[in-house]
Order: structure tokens, then C-alpha cells, then sequence
């Protein structure tokens, strides 16, 4: 059974930083482009960036770039999003998910075929 499972999400002030690790089991996960999104209250999932296999070309949402990075460790099945200079704005929960396809798309909720069951991330003072 294909799986992916966030953690690492908690309570963080503005302006620090947070790891998340998207672990997934069933499945290679190497051979797959991986994306975040994210879910604020209120409002719809938006894409965060995705990660393709191999080159591990990154390509991120205008409202993290220079923030937040990802990346891969295949040995362990798992991808890693790197969140810093964290915002209020950041708030909400984070999924992991993924397609069939190697290569970054459109960072379209609709598209994905696998998702985790996200973890959720607090920004507040």
C-alpha cells in the first residue's frame, strides 16, 4: 500500500525555522517528483513546490521563494522541507504528495494522485 506521512510540524515564532519530512513506504519514492502544499483555515490547498527525481529540479510558489527549500535522502525514502524566516502567514497544514510522474508539473492539487495526511505548522508569537 502506497504511503506518505508528514511530521515535524509544531509551534514556531516568526521569523524561525522548521523541518518538515515527508517519509513514504509502498513505494520508491526516489523515482517520483515530490510536492508540498499547504491548507490555511479557510482557505483552498495551494501548492508550495515540488522537487522532480533526478536533477531534483525544485520549482517553488512565488510566496516561498528564498524560504523555503526541499530535499531528498532516496536511502530513506523521505523528502525534506526546509522552512525558514518563517511568517504568521505560513500557518497551516502541510501535505505531502505525489503524481506518477518523475518531472515537475503545475503545482495543481488536482493533479496529485497520492497524499499524506499532513502535519500542521503554527506560526505565532
Amino acid at each position: 500500500q502506497l504511503q506518505l506521512v508528514e511530521s515535524g510540524g509544531g509551534l514556531v515564532q516568526p521569523g524561525g525555522s522548521l523541518r518538515l519530512s515527508c517519509a513514504a513506504s509502498g513505494f520508491a519514492l526516489g523515482y517520483y517528483a515530490i510536492y508540498w502544499f499547504r491548507q490555511a483555515p479557510g482557505k483552498e490547498r495551494e501548492g508550495v513546490l515540488c522537487i522532480s527525481n533526478g536533477s531534483g529540479r525544485i520549482n517553488y510558489a512565488d510566496s516561498v521563494k528564498g524560504r523555503f527549500t526541499v530535499s531528498r535522502d532516496n536511502g530513506k525514502n523521505t523528502v525534506y522541507l526546509q522552512m525558514n524566516n518563517l511568517e504568521v502567514e505560513d500557518t497551516a497544514v502541510y501535505y505531502c504528495a505525489a503524481t506518477e510522474y518523475s518531472g515537475c508539473s503545475g503545482l495543481r492539487a488536482d493533479a496529485m494522485r497520492y497524499w499524506g495526511k499532513g502535519t500542521l505548522v503554527t506560526v505565532s508569537s
